[in-house]
């Protein structure tokens, strides 16, 4: 009875110590994890930590390296080491500020809003946005353009590229698939565009589509507030035209979007 008592003892000892060891090497991992993750944070994050983050980063600086070469600019001494992405700076936020005269302008127009251009409001807006960025190198038919667009009677069309166009005697003011009839200019025009009941299509290049595409989204919005179908308030109205004329100032500028694919 003592000897087996003994025995149950020391097996008892034996696995006490094995648990005790089991506690001590799970006490210093926890330790060593607390460290690393005290010394990690989102600017400066621990390599051992994220591993995987130093096969990213040297990726990342690579290819940093060879867009810059290709757009024409310095590249990076050789034995030059490229500074942490870490100590970039933040990327700015966007920030806005009213303009007192144009909201007044605005709310003006707003208590009975017309297409007539005489407001301050519109006139503003013919004279800042919408006569420079309808104004082509054709001066005859960006006039046109800009009577159909504030009729809202002017259509855009894609074009089938495999259609081939019918040889007029006006086919030069038509401008082709390969020429823009606003600009003049040798572009791919993948759109064209019809000014009311006339029978006349005229090739647009993407640039100027995208200028008559800027203007007739401010003239569909500002009809919109016309009819009564916006619900929002001034102050929303607002800002959306303010956004509406910076697309216009843009698209006249050059920049545009292009449809992927």
């Amino acid at each position: 009875m003592v000897r087996e008592a003994n025995v149950k003892q020391a097996a008892a000892e034996k696995q006490l110590k094995e648990a005790q060891g089991k506690i001590d090497v799970l006490q210093a991992e926890v330790t060593a994890l607390k460290t690393l993750v005290l010394t990690s944070t989102p600017s400066s994050p621990n390599r051992q930590l994220h591993p995987q983050l130093q096969a990213s980063g040297s990726r990342g600086a690579h290819k940093h390296v060879r867009n810059k070469s290709a757009s024409g600019g310095f590249s990076s001494l050789p034995g030059k080491a490229e500074p942490p992405s870490g100590s970039m700076q933040p990327a700015a936020r966007e920030d806005r500020e009213m303009d007192s005269v144009l909201f007044a302008e605005f709310l003006m127009w707003k208590e009975a809003p017309s297409l007539d251009r005489s407001s301050a409001f519109l006139s503003r807006i013919y004279r800042e946005d919408v006569g420079p960025c309808l104004s082509f190198t054709r001066s005859e038919l960006s006039q046109l353009v800009q009577s159909a667009v504030e009729n809202n009677s002017l259509t855009i069309e894609p074009v089938a590229m495999s259609a081939l166009p019918m040889v007029k005697a006006s086919a030069m003011e038509c401008g082709g698939p390969k020429k823009c009839a606003l600009s003049g200019m040798s572009r791919l025009c993948r759109h064209r565009i019809k000014l009311g009941d006339k029978g006349n299509y005229y090739y647009i290049s993407p640039s100027s589509r995208a200028r008559i595409t800027a203007v007739c989204n401010f003239f569909t919005y500002i009809r919109y507030i016309q009819q009564g179908l916006v619900r929002h308030d001034a102050e929303q109205m607002f800002w959306e035209i303010m956004r509406l004329r910076r697309e216009m100032n843009l698209s006249k500028l050059g920049f545009y979007l292009t449809e992927q694919g």
